[in-house]
């Protein structure tokens, strides 16, 4: 029986901890990437292509028992063809279609909290047709709904310690998106979980039958506002407090209508999901997984003892 698990998305920041965590349980693992092998390791093997080339997808699949299927983006790139529609739903089709090629049953999908159909942002309307190709797939699937996930070198915690530092725009102060006409109307709560328990969920879907056919969302054990997640950053970085600024949304919309979208470090999609509450019951999870996730504050020293050191710039969106 095969025993190699496929990870689609292999060299991003959650594919490194799935990839990390199947190997700390000794699974064979191949990573399939665009640019192909990240580092070698005893058990990994690599190989690359696009999620749009059935023939290195084939490649991908051949000899798997289980394809976990991370590729997502949170930015389109629409000069590079880069859209939600090709990498969200025609990504996954053509990671399902593969998968009945090569007689591999078993899949785990990532997908994102506030998911659902009719959602304002189309990064969650486009997350939900990708889930529905999964659920119709005929394949033996489980679906994992992350709120927001940091951890290690992430792109949110480059972010975060980039404004504490000053090093980011706008440098003198932590933004985030509030209501009303100055911005001080609030904004949707958060439950941030680590990527470590994003990994663990991801690993130990493949083998628990319960997993199948369900959907999972998944947070860490808090709620946190916008402002109180930047002043535990800056506490926990700098052993102080930020200034924290609310920029008003209807002012954050215009400018993603009038400004070149290179010269934005964010999109309408993201303004709009940040007026939602990003929070979800555990119960069912906890009920088939047996543990919770860590909160934010408990998971913070350790999301940025990485991050806080001097980087480059964060990488485009990509989930996966």
């Amino acid at each position: 029986m095969a025993e190699t698990v496929l990870v689609t998305g292999a060299s991003g920041f959650v594919g490194r901890a799935v990839v990390e965590r199947l190997l700390a349980h000794h699974k064979p693992v191949r990573g399939f990437a665009r640019r192909g092998a990240a580092e070698e390791k005893s058990g990994l093997e690599w190989t690359s292509g696009d999620l749009a080339d059935s023939s290195a997808l084939d490649r991908a699949m051949a000899g798997c028992r289980a394809v976990i299927h991370l590729v997502g983006i949170i930015r389109e790139g629409a000069k590079k063809g880069i859209t939600f529609e090709k990498i969200h739903v025609e990504g996954t089709r053509a990671v399902v279609e593969a998968a009945r090629r090569n007689g591999v049953r078993r899949i785990v999908q990532m997908s994102a909290l506030g998911t659902r159909p009719g959602a304002v942002a189309e990064y969650h309307r486009t997350k939900y047709l990708a889930e529905e190709i999964v659920r119709g797939s005929g394949l033996e699937w489980t679906i994992i709904q992350p709120s927001l996930i940091h951890g290690p070198g992430g792109e949110f915690m480059q972010m975060e310690c980039g404004w504490v530092r000053g090093t980011a725009a706008p440098f003198l102060f932590m933004p985030y998106f509030g209501k009303g006409i100055l911005g001080l109307g609030g904004a949707g709560k958060l439950q941030p979980v680590f990527v470590e328990d994003v990994a663990r969920a991801f690993v130990e879907a493949v083998d628990n039958p319960k997993t199948i056919g369900e959907t999972y969302p998944l947070g860490g054990a808090e709620e946190v506002t916008w402002p109180g997640m930047h002043r535990m950053v800056a506490r926990a970085m700098l052993g102080r407090l930020r200034p924290v600024i609310a920029i008003p949304v209807w002012y954050a919309k215009l400018l993603t209508r009038i400004a070149p979208a290179t010269l934005l470090p964010f999109n309408r999609d993201q303004v709009e999901m940040s007026q939602e509450n990003n929070t979800c019951d555990m119960k069912t999870f906890i009920r088939d997984f047996g543990w919770m996730p860590k909160g934010f504050e408990a998971t913070l020293g350790k999301s940025i003892a990485f991050t806080a050191k001097p980087s480059g710039p964060p990488t485009q969106g990509r989930v996966g």
